[in-house]
């Protein structure tokens, strides 16, 4: 590992991510390292790792190389591997404009969950193709404490599991992720949101990512909400041949997401880079040891 590895902090309402360029795939990523970078108070701190590798140079990346010039290797702040982050994305294409790889416009980026449309606006909003949910049959329960509601199971590229309640606060302190039955629905773990309503196609969510506990914000998470209210309200874009839009506010802002006829779904939101800088790599070697 070399010395010293360039960083940058970026977050996209206020879902935050630590940020590591990494053109040639040259640096071995290892769940330790992502999860002590993660630490927010012995290392630099976030919800996630943007690895930004050129697709041709990534193994999970080169079929996609000819769509998008980059790579979102995004992981959890426990390490774990996922395949798509929403609002990482924003971040990885402020990040990509912000290195002068980019300019306003529209770009693709890979991601585990396949390519992904994004537009960079000149107001500074970044829009993302989200791709098509897919909602998965069968009964789903969520649980806390002594409370229970069914939920809707949106796939979004990752699982989601969305739960309309009456107080946001009945999710509890969502330190443990809530349990989920059947369990069977979801063999790799899910992400849990907790839904009220603020009035016509305007929500409030709160969620507990898997990998990484309670976050400021989701952007998968609210697109999953935004397509289990629409189908909760009886709208379905392919069935209308209108698009519809949600309001979704989550703890670190509010992000706008549209369904269309044809099913893709479009995420708006902001993102920010907030620092940038060089990462010990003898801390890291150490912290990981």
């Amino acid at each position: 590992m070399s010395t010293r590895i360039a960083f940058l902090k970026g977050h996209g309402t206020e879902n935050d991510f630590v940020i590591l360029p990494d053109p040639d795939n040259a640096l071995e990523l290892t769940p330790a390292a992502v999860a002590a970078l993660c630490d927010r108070r012995a290392g630099i701190g976030g919800d996630g790792v943007l690895h930004a590798v050129r697709s041709a140079r990534h193994p999970e990346a080169r079929e996609m190389a000819a769509e998008a010039e980059w790579f979102m290797d995004y992981r959890n702040g426990d390490g774990s591997i996922a395949e798509m982050c929403g609002n990482g994305v924003r971040v990885f294409a402020r990040y990509l404009q912000h290195a002068g790889h980019v300019a306003e416009g529209d770009l693709a980026i890979a991601t585990r969950a396949g390519v992904r449309t994004v537009h960079i606006a000149k107001n500074g909003d970044i829009t993302v193709g989200m791709g098509r949910a897919r909602l998965p049959e069968g009964d789903v329960t969520v649980r806390v404490g002594e409370r229970s509601w069914p939920a809707r199971n949106v796939n979004m590229g990752n699982p989601h599991a969305v739960a309309f309640v009456d107080d946001l606060a009945h999710a509890g302190t969502l330190y443990a992720a809530p349990p989920v039955s059947p369990a069977e629905a979801y063999p790799d773990g899910v992400n849990v949101e907790f839904v009220i309503d603020r009035g016509p196609r305007h929500v409030a969510m709160r969620v507990h990512e898997r990998g990484a506990g309670e976050t400021r914000s989701c952007g998968t998470g609210t697109c999953a909400v935004a397509v289990a209210a629409a189908r909760r309200d009886g709208v379905d874009p392919a069935v209308t041949g209108t698009p519809v839009t949600y309001t979704v506010d989550v703890l670190g802002g509010r992000l706008v997401i549209t369904e269309r006829p044809d099913g893709e779904i479009e995420m708006t939101g902001p993102a920010v880079i907030v620092a940038e800088g060089e990462i010990d790599g003898a801390w890291l070697e150490n912290a990981i040891g």
